[in-house]
């Protein structure tokens, strides 16, 4: 699943976490339950999907964020699809439960495919890891509802 909104990216920036290598900077946090309306319903985000804690533990939401400076139109939209299919490849190794936004550098544009596979999936395998150090537990594995 994709993050789509601003809002949905300042979140991951503003209350997330950072991890960087040479061609990369990952900006990860948890997913969150969002609260229900009034009667009980879900929230739903306008033209857009529904978001619920079901969906959060079964995958990952993610962002790609391509700077202008890193080329023109084509450039950029090659960059991204080369990150989307990396994501589709392994996204059973990828961790769930997490918005996730991806800043790849310049040398992305011009990197083969291979080392950029490897270099992405180390950082994306080692987001829990990262958030352990620094995320009270009970934010990754919430205490289970009496």
């Amino acid at each position: 699943m994709r993050l789509l909104k601003r809002a949905e990216y300042e979140a991951v920036y503003g209350a997330g976490q950072r991890r960087s290598s040479p061609q990369f900077s990952v900006f990860f946090r948890a997913q969150l339950a969002l609260p229900k309306e009034a009667g009980g319903r879900e929230p739903s985000l306008k033209g857009s999907y529904t978001t619920t804690a079901g969906a959060a533990a079964n995958s990952s939401r993610f962002g790609i964020s391509v700077k202008k400076a890193l080329g023109g139109a084509v450039v950029r939209n090659r960059i991204k699809r080369r990150i989307r299919e990396i994501l589709r490849r392994n996204r059973t190794e990828i961790p769930t439960g997490w918005d996730i936004v991806i800043h790849p550098k310049a040398t992305v544009a011009k990197a083969a495919f291979t080392p950029l596979e490897a270099e992405l999936l180390r950082l994306l395998r080692g987001i829990p890891s990262a958030a352990r150090n620094s995320v009270p537990n009970n934010v990754i594995n919430p205490a289970p509802k009496a």
